[in-house]
């Protein structure tokens, strides 16, 4: 009975995915591709896609290319009356089910491949599988070149061309009745054949994708054409997770009456005086009656909680200083004291990679911990990206394939060259739930959250394992305060795990155990100082990790161990920074002529050149002058005062 059973439950699965096939394709459109489309259609009206997604493969002009560049997830979506449903761009009629960016599909030689799976198991440039495969199609804009790689993977005989006709911008790829295919006018939202029952689509448009708590916005439904008979009325709810109805006020319907064709509704977000975080509210329609069709249902609205918490200290990109002091405990660095060299560096190992204290977590925790570590102090709803140096919101956590507004996780110690394997759980555990970790588990380097950062997600493709200063500088135009943070956590890596190392030069890609560049790291970690957020990081990660980031509690340390101090013995009393770094301000900066010192009463300075040579030095006193003899550029300034020192980036213009 157990066989029988089996056998009835597999051959109803492939029934019923085997009722869904791609229907018309058109890749290649007018101007600049504004009304490409892909249509799928199903034997069955009103067929869910739940469990299907449709992913788009990249084929070469030597028709070797297998890796995919688009996944679109179809759940939630339902095909309609005529077992139609499609996907294209804004100015496609009818509205798609999904917009998607103009000129996102590529005109061939590339093939199209739906797939009992998720987005998920498709990250770009993921090689082509015949696995849980439903239907492909392989297509060109022209009749030479074909995807032979990719239509061996899917056993596919033909590549259509959909310049067959030498029309390919005004004809599409269309399934015949027979499973053939031909190149015909476009037919979007309908059957090829025109057959079917006549549809009048809607359209779902909001006036805003961004809501405050407080503020309103208008829902309004579009029909393509007047309404006849009687009004139509269409029913919607807004709740969606953790968004339910007591966060909002207004009627969820709307009436396009007879003889017009659209319909708006006004909905008031309610501010309920806490901070939920930022949500998102769902449109979702329902009973529309069988002779309309909306593609378009499920709309997502951001709404933004009002209610956010502020942190007594400034974002990276306007930084502050000495507000938030370390937690380390008292006598944590101590046996460091008068150490050198070798001596030096392995007993700081001892303190951060010590088996019997430290803690290893699940790499799934490390998007939790980002969300504390790496909050945005001005609105506790956002992390702060790194690279790009400006927030994003919480729940725009990359989920799917798509990267684009979306943020991850950014190995600074890029995984290709950490080969740390995936030795830990990728669901999240809790900060209870750990596993022990010294200095040769080279696994726990997955998810050690002293060099993991939230990132935007296409900056984390462009950075990918790419070395600072001689090859990554960051954005074009971008900043230069995450600099010092991407230092500090490399010469944390290099200590705490054997076998990692920061080097001098470019190591070639996928160089296991070597990340450049150090000499530039060094003048990062001066240009760059340590400031509170990166204190209040280093903190928070010790309470999960119980281990801390000795190069963000004394910066100068790695002076010592790498830098100019190579060899000299390491004592408290002359390294550490006893005054607070936002003591000291330069003024005028950016200078011309002269700057002035703040803060301290005397001292003397130094001015380097960004390559370490040494400029000026002279005492100072609190109304002394500094002339500047120096070409336009940025210069680093140390200023010693009762054997304290900082130092300080000066701009000279």
């Amino acid at each position: 009975m157990k066989r029988i059973f089996f056998t009835i439950a597999l051959l109803y699965t492939f029934a019923s995915y085997s009722q869904v096939v791609i229907n018309e394709i058109d890749a290649d459109t007018p101007s600049s591709d504004t009304q490409e489309f892909i249509e799928l259609k199903s034997a069955t009206p009103n067929f869910s896609l739940d469990g299907y997604v449709l992913v788009f493969y990249n084929g070469t002009t030597a028709g070797t290319g297998v890796a995919s560049y688009l996944a679109i997830d179809l759940d939630s979506y339902i095909t309609d009356v005529n077992g139609i449903i499609h996907f294209g761009n804004s100015l496609v009629s009818p509205t798609p089910a999904i917009i998607m960016t103009n000129a996102v599909l590529q005109n061939g030689p590339d093939a199209v491949a739906l797939y009992q799976a998720n987005a998920t198991d498709f990250p770009n440039n993921t090689a082509a599988t015949n696995t849980a495969l439903i239907d492909a199609v392989a297509y060109s804009n022209s009749g030479t070149v074909q995807p032979t790689a990719l239509m061996t993977v899917f056993g596919l005989s033909t590549c259509v061309n959909e310049n067959a006709n030498s029309n390919a911008a005004t004809e599409s790829i269309q399934r015949k009745t027979d499973g053939t295919y031909e190149v015909k006018a476009p037919t979007a939202g309908m059957n090829n054949d025109g057959s079917g029952i006549p549809l009048t689509y809607l359209s779902l448009t909001t006036s805003t994708t961004t809501v405050t708590e407080g503020e309103t916005f208008n829902i309004t439904f579009t029909s393509t054409q007047p309404i006849t008979g009687t009004n139509l009325v269409i029913n919607f709810t807004l709740t969606n997770g953790s968004f339910h109805t007591n966060d909002y006020t207004g009627t969820t319907s709307v009436t396009i009456p007879v003889g017009a064709v659209t319909g708006t509704r006004t909905i008031q977000i309610v501010n309920d005086g806490t901070n939920e975080g930022d949500e998102e509210l769902e449109i979702s329609a329902s009973g529309i009656p069988v002779n309309y069709s909306l593609y378009n249902n499920n709309v997502i609205v951001r709404v933004n909680d009002i209610n956010f918490a502020v942190l007594p200290f400034g974002t990276p990109a306007n930084p502050t200083y000495g507000n938030i002091a370390s937690t380390a405990p008292a006598g944590y660095y101590n046996t460091l004291e008068g150490l050198s060299g070798a001596a030096l560096k392995q007993a700081i190992q001892d303190i951060i990679a010590n088996p019997s204290a430290v803690h290893a977590h699940s790499y799934g925790d490390i998007i939790n911990i980002l969300k504390t570590a790496d909050q945005n102090p001005q609105n506790s709803n956002q992390v702060w990206l790194i690279y790009t140096e400006q927030p994003r919101s919480k729940i725009d956590y990359q989920t799917g394939s798509s990267i684009i507004g979306k943020w991850n996780r950014e190995h600074i110690y890029c995984q290709s060259r950490g080969n740390y394997g995936d030795l830990y759980n990728t669901n999240p555990d809790g900060i209870n739930v750990w596993s022990s970790t010294g200095p040769d588990d080279i696994g726990a380097g997955l998810s050690d959250a002293h060099h993991l950062r939230a990132v935007d997600g296409q900056e984390n493709s462009s950075r990918n394992n790419r070395n600072y200063g001689v090859d990554y500088n960051g954005p074009a135009a971008g900043t230069s305060t995450w600099k010092g943070d991407v230092s500090r956590a490399l010469f944390y890596m290099a200590v705490r795990y054997n076998g990692l190392n920061v080097v001098n030069g470019n190591p070639t890609d996928g160089t296991i155990g070597q990340i450049g560049d150090l000499a530039t790291l060094l003048t990062w970690n001066h240009t760059d100082p340590r400031d509170d957020f990166e204190m209040n990081r280093n903190n928070y990660i010790y309470t999960w990790q119980v281990n801390r980031n000795p190069f963000i509690d004394y910066p100068l340390l790695a002076d010592y161990i790498w830098g100019a101090h190579a060899g000299e013995q390491w004592h408290f009393a002359l390294s550490t920074q006893q005054f607070s770094e936002n003591q000291v301000v330069l003024y005028p900066n950016p200078a011309k002529d002269y700057v002035l010192i703040s803060g301290l009463n005397k001292g003397t300075v130094e001015i380097y050149s960004m390559s370490g040579a040494k400029l000026y030095d002279a005492d100072f006193n609190n109304d002394t002058r500094i002339p500047l003899d120096l070409a336009s550029g940025i210069y680093m300034m140390k200023i010693t005062s009762d054997n304290n020192a900082t130092i300080k980036k000066l701009i000279v213009k």
